[in-house]
């Protein structure tokens, strides 16, 4: 099974990074293939509305090109569980990340919902307070989707300002793992489950 962490903190080797390291560790144990993906810091713009994705079908967004976001939507797409990370600033995701939680959000619905059924995971770093906020931003990315978001022994967060001081946050690198372990024994239970994920495709009538 593969795991795929998006970095949306324009610190490529910053605190979110860290955490997210942490929480892959696990999967990779498990003998998962776990990989991360720079999202922060690089060209990503917001969605146009323009909804060419919904009269293309082919999985991508037609602007997609201009920036990295069909690289990464791809690498996505590939994943059995998406970890997506992001600082928090002004007690949000980064920009970058919100260009691509619209995006994808957007482009994986007028595809049939090609996030359904994937395990979603949100890791947070934080200064001081609103890391919850990010938390729930992301998360309303993974309910809309159909995806399935594991729980874990607190929120998904730690707490660092310089690059590394998340290392020293003790109680949320213990989070972090707990979630990577989590996340292996929810993507081992779903893959031996003979029944399949109950997908609610756009338009249609449960």
């Amino acid at each position: 099974m593969k795991a795929i962490a998006i970095n949306g903190s324009p610190r490529k080797d910053g605190n979110t990074r860290l955490l997210l390291e942490t929480a892959l560790e696990p999967l990779a144990q498990a003998g998962w293939d776990t990989e991360i993906v720079q999202l922060g810091g690089r060209p990503v713009q917001g969605c146009r509305a323009c909804f060419k994705c919904w009269e293309k079908q082919d999985k991508r967004c037609v602007f997609g090109d201009k920036d990295v976001f069909n690289e990464v939507f791809a690498k996505a797409l590939e994943a059995d569980a998406l970890l997506l990370g992001s600082p928090t600033y002004f007690a949000d995701v980064s920009g970058d990340m919100k260009s691509f939680i619209e995006r994808a959000g957007f482009v994986a619905m007028a595809n049939g919902c090609l996030l359904a059924g994937k395990i979603g995971a949100a890791v947070v770093a934080v200064r001081r307070g609103g890391a919850v906020h990010v938390f729930d931003s992301i998360n309303h990315l993974f309910f809309i989707s159909q995806m399935v978001v594991p729980g874990s022994t607190y929120w998904n967060l730690a707490h660092g300002l310089e690059p590394g001081q998340a290392a020293k946050d003790d109680e949320g690198l213990r989070n972090m793992r707990h979630l990577g372990q989590a996340i292996a024994w929810l993507g081992a239970a779903m893959k031996n489950s003979a029944a399949p994920y109950p997908v609610l495709r756009h338009g249609e009538s449960a």
